[in-house]
């Protein structure tokens, strides 16, 4: 469990909403679904899901007690009655068939073993509703995961990393697809799709990494987590070079779910 700064992440997650309402878009609502978010985040697409769904609902979920305290004051009740937020592990669902749809956008690669979720979340689900997300996949940011062992070998950081185990899980459609049919869905599409993350220059990759990688950032002592930032900073930067604009492109594959609760 990593302690998240929802304000710092709601400021450096353009490209994950972005992709996040791509994904949204593949929805075709009639407006009286109810809908579960797994792994909420800030609330931004639960509530933009709410706007679709008025005479439905949206339930936001998410592990982090500061996303979710953020997602409710920003979208609180008294504006959005259909949009309710909770403190919830996507491993230990007890919803049963009241879903008519399940989002999941940039959240489930933090499961490292997901078997369990994808079970809760099938059982979550009304007979023949839509399972929809997208996530980090196999191969993702591969260079840039160099870049970070490679410093983390140096002896000025190798310490505090001694016990580290990678805390995600990339998987492809050969794993999920194996899943998803044990927990009981049909499969209609998983793809892995290649993503261009664009950073604004070094202000945008430090964000990027202080927003996301809580892994990393709280395994050194709170005293020198700038000085890892910036340096895990610098590597990235020398390593792939500003464009002319001034940006940072950080190659991202994320593999995409559409399935449903077989009937």
């Amino acid at each position: 469990m990593y302690n998240w700064d929802p304000e710092i992440y709601s400021s450096n997650s353009s490209a994950q909403k972005n992709w996040g309402f791509e994904l949204l878009a593949k929805l075709d609502f009639k407006g009286n679904e109810k809908v579960l978010d797994v792994g909420c985040g800030d609330g931004k697409l639960s509530t933009e899901m709410a706007r679709n769904v008025p005479e439905g609902s949206v339930l936001g979920i998410d592990l982090s007690e500061e996303m979710v305290a953020f997602a409710r004051n920003n979208y609180p009740q008294e504006k959005f009655p259909n949009l309710t937020f909770m403190q919830m592990d996507a491993s230990g669902l007890t919803f049963d068939s009241e879903f008519d749809v399940v989002f999941s956008n940039a959240a489930l690669h933090w499961i490292k073993v997901p078997q369990a979720a994808l079970r809760g979340i099938r059982r979550s689900l009304k007979s023949g509703g839509v399972l929809l997300a997208q996530f980090d996949g196999k191969g993702n940011i591969e260079e840039v995961l160099k870049i970070v062992y490679s410093m983390l070998d140096e002896e000025k950081w190798s310490s505090y990393f001694r016990d580290f185990v990678f805390p995600c899980g990339y998987y492809g459609p050969e794993e999920y697809g194996r899943w998803l049919k044990n927990a009981g869905f049909s499969i209609k599409r998983l793809e892995m799709i290649p993503k261009d993350m664009v950073l604004e220059g070094e202000k945008g990759v430090s964000g990027w990494i202080a927003s996301t990688w809580h892994p990393y950032t709280q395994h050194v002592p709170a005293g020198l987590k700038a000085n890892f930032i910036n340096e895990l900073v610098t590597h990235i930067i020398d390593n792939n070079p500003l464009d002319e604009k001034g940006n940072v492109h950080i190659k991202m594959k994320r593999l995409e779910i559409e399935a449903y609760s077989e009937r």
